[in-house]
């Protein structure tokens, strides 16, 4: 039995396709001046001589072990109501540039694109990726063309997705790559992950052999960044390291209140403790902010109950799931914060108890590990009331003592060891909501790495 068939879905959301090795490509070619398309050509021939002149292009692509590096679960777009995106209006003829950072090292990498949200195909003119530099340059000598099919160009079709052919490009965990997307045409509404904590770069044309950060001034500011498209990179041809760890969960998860840029998120240091432990895993990032676990929103995801095949257990070789989830079901009532007018059937501790229990038999009928988060205090925060903070109590006082969780994981007891209800100062970003920095160290140094075996 699959987990999408022990997933109770409260409304349905694009289906996942499976995905071939060798997507069959677009044929339309890019349309630039005869200059651009001349530069173009020729930093792109070399970058493609380097790279099938390697070793580790060599071999079917099937052949391979292939094991998730980093993962963004994709969103609908839509106005964000925090921060500012590109995700209504899109790309047209602009080059987007996105910096992650592996979680997993290899010889070659691959990367999913995603256009599971878009309404029409999604026409991509050439891609490319190199060792990220800072900001939006690439280190020289490193840039690579990334095919589909054997061919620049790819169309993604509506509700689905497609994955590139294997590209040489050497890489150990914690290493930073950026990929660069050239649109030549219209894409219209962007299928995209709202927070990323992390600075994206457009720049008008093609500027995929670019390796400086000259034409790429273009970004959000002031805001925290999203990625568009892009939904997880592979790696292959080293020494497989552990099954990955997927951190599944909401804002404290996602990252708001790290440092943007920084890569202080929670899974971010707990993959900085597996390495340094000589435990080196994958740590992959399936938070969504504002995220629910009971019901979609038009702003902040599909619910916990409704992505948790596709953001956790579809992604390859998964080993084990942190789920920290249900925070937002007990501070709101409805979707009125994406400008929606509707209320939620009202949320009870046994309504949650029963989501974490059907994520707990998805889990593990996949023979994935599930560990259960217990969820920080609020105290101070505006949405605080005797109410709701008992729920969290309650909810808490189950996931560390029914057994049900293969392990816990008490992040509640991380930030707030004295039990008093909040966060204390300097370990919350300013909103008595979300950790800081520092916040989310204690969180991370919180985790038993044995419990995630």
């Amino acid at each position: 039995m699959s987990g999408r068939e022990n997933l109770r879905r409260e409304s349905p959301h694009p289906a996942r396709p499976t995905a071939a090795p060798n997507p069959t490509a677009a044929p339309r070619k890019a349309t630039m001046t005869s200059l651009t398309r001349a530069a173009t050509v020729a930093a792109l021939t070399a970058l493609s001589i380097a790279a099938t002149t390697a070793p580790a292009s060599s071999g079917p692509a099937h052949a391979r072990h292939w094991s998730a590096a980093w993962s963004a679960p994709m969103m609908r777009p839509s106005g964000a109501p925090w921060f500012a995106t590109w995700a209504v209006q899109g790309f047209d003829h602009q080059s987007v540039r996105q910096v992650v950072r592996l979680g997993a090292g290899g010889t070659a990498v691959r990367f999913r694109l995603s256009n599971a949200y878009g309404t029409a195909p999604l026409r991509l003119t050439g891609a490319s990726v190199g060792r990220a530099a800072d900001g939006a340059a690439v280190v020289p000598g490193t840039l690579r063309p990334v095919q589909f099919g054997h061919r620049e160009s790819v169309v993604v079709p509506a509700g689905g997705e497609v994955l590139s052919d294997p590209v040489s490009l050497p890489a150990a965990a914690r290493d930073r790559v950026a990929l660069t997307l050239y649109f030549d045409g219209p894409t219209g509404p962007a299928t995209h992950h709202q927070l990323s904590m992390t600075t994206t770069y457009r720049a008008g044309g093609d500027h995929r052999g670019d390796t400086a950060a000259t034409a790429f001034g273009d970004a959000v500011r002031p805001g925290y960044g999203s990625w568009y498209y892009l939904s997880g990179v592979e790696v292959s041809g080293a020494p497989r390291a552990g099954r990955a760890v997927v951190a599944f969960g909401e804002s404290t998860t996602d990252g708001f209140g790290a440092t943007v840029d920084g890569d202080d998120r929670y899974p971010d240091l707990l993959a900085e403790r597996l390495v340094a432990a000589g435990r080196p895993r994958p740590v992959l990032n399936a938070g969504i902010g504002s995220n629910k676990m009971l019901a979609d929103s038009a702003c902040a995801g599909d619910s916990a109950l409704s992505r948790f095949e596709r953001d956790v257990l579809d992604l390859p070789n998964v080993g084990t799931v942190i789920v920290s989830h249900g925070m937002n079901d007990i501070l709101r009532t409805g979707d009125q914060i994406c400008g929606v007018d509707r209320d939620d059937p009202p949320v009870t501790l046994q309504r949650l108890i029963d989501a974490h229990r059907t994520l707990i038999r998805a889990a593990h009928v996949r023979g994935v590990k599930a560990v259960g988060a217990t969820l920080m205090p609020f105290g101070g925060a505006p949405f605080w009331t005797p109410e709701t903070d008992r729920l969290r109590r309650d909810l808490n006082e189950w996931i560390r003592t029914s057994g049900e969780y293969d392990a816990v994981a008490d992040f509640d007891r991380a930030v707030d060891p004295a039990g008093t209800g909040g966060i204390p100062d300097g370990y919350h970003c300013g909103d008595h909501l979300h950790p800081s920095p520092r916040g989310y160290r204690a969180v991370a140094d919180s985790i038993d790495l044995d419990s995630l075996r």
